[in-house]
């Protein structure tokens, strides 16, 4: 996007993070053979809870990269049925493992379970989501700290394919603390890949459409269905999908395909934000390395 005005109107130019994130891995790649010359074997633990298809599925590729990255993955699943106290006991174990330097509790757990709850019991030195409060508070202090994975993924992804959001306005639809409220400090921040004038709004406000429309970036993180639509964005806009909903397997994202029609650049349905933000949890898993051995 220029300084001066958005994309053009005609056929959307696609932003896959595709190669966003082999970037990311790259770099991840590079810094683990530089620990382990230097002695030092990275570990990332996972913790899944129950049978959701979508979270096997994701502990798979997390694990995958893991190994192809050159880090150790120990992993523990715990039925659907596990306590509140199984869930902490198995994070308080991987707190008190020094070979273990970051831990992923796979998102979402069983309704019975508080996700929150098991957040707060984990060391915030072993956070790789960048969801502990100790984390979103650094965030918040705009202090350096492991950042939630999907915002850090959308500013690198932004950052990629040469969308300057600096002093430009973003609209983030969305207030979940997984996304939408992250997203937006972060690109408030004074930073030259960041420091945009950034409007949250969600469906409890009744005129959204009103605030999505002037946006230069908008950002869908509702987690609604086809809730954006052609009508919902600026002639020209940058469309970010970053919320998404399963039916079994199957993906459904925020923004329709037929927003194409009308924005100057989007994210495609299926590997837009998903590999960034996996790539980002492997940045954060080598920062948790080097917090542990003090480099």
């Amino acid at each position: 996007m220029s300084s001066s005005s958005v994309d053009s109107v005609g056929v959307a130019r696609l932003l896959p993070g595709g190669p966003v994130a082999d970037r990311v891995l790259g770099e991840v790649a590079a810094e683990v053979v530089a620990l382990r010359a230097a002695g030092v074997t990275p570990s990332l633990a996972t913790v899944l809870v129950g049978d959701d298809d979508a979270s096997v599925g994701y502990i798979r590729i997390k694990q995958r990269l893991a190994s192809e990255l050159g880090f150790v993955s120990p992993h523990v699943r715990l039925p659907a049925s596990a306590s509140q106290v199984d869930l902490h006991r198995v994070i308080e174990d991987f707190n008190a493992d020094r070979g273990v330097h970051g831990v992923l509790v796979q998102h979402p757990v069983p309704g019975g379970l508080d996700y929150g709850r098991a957040l707060q019991v984990l060391d915030p030195d072993k956070d790789v989501d960048g969801m502990h409060p100790v984390s979103l508070g650094r965030l918040a202090l705009g202090l350096p700290g492991p950042v939630p994975c999907t915002p850090a993924g959308i500013e690198a992804l932004l950052a990629f394919h040469g969308v300057s959001v600096a002093g430009r306005e973003v609209v983030v639809l969305g207030r979940g603390a997984t996304l939408g409220r992250p997203l937006a400090m972060l690109l408030a921040q004074k930073r030259a890949t960041a420091n945009a004038a950034v409007t949250v709004v969600h469906t409890g406000v009744a005129d959204w459409p009103r605030f999505a429309r002037r946006a230069e970036v908008l950002v869908a993180a509702a987690g609604v269905p086809g809730i954006v639509r052609p009508e919902h964005v600026r002639p020209g806009a940058v469309v970010v999908g970053g919320g998404v909903r399963y039916a079994g397997r199957r993906l459904l994202p925020d923004v329709d395909p037929s927003c194409a029609r009308v924005a100057g650049a989007i994210t495609p349905r299926v590997g837009g934000v998903g590999p960034t933000t996996v790539a980002m949890l492997f940045r954060n898993a080598v920062g948790a390395v080097r917090r542990a051995v003090g480099g």
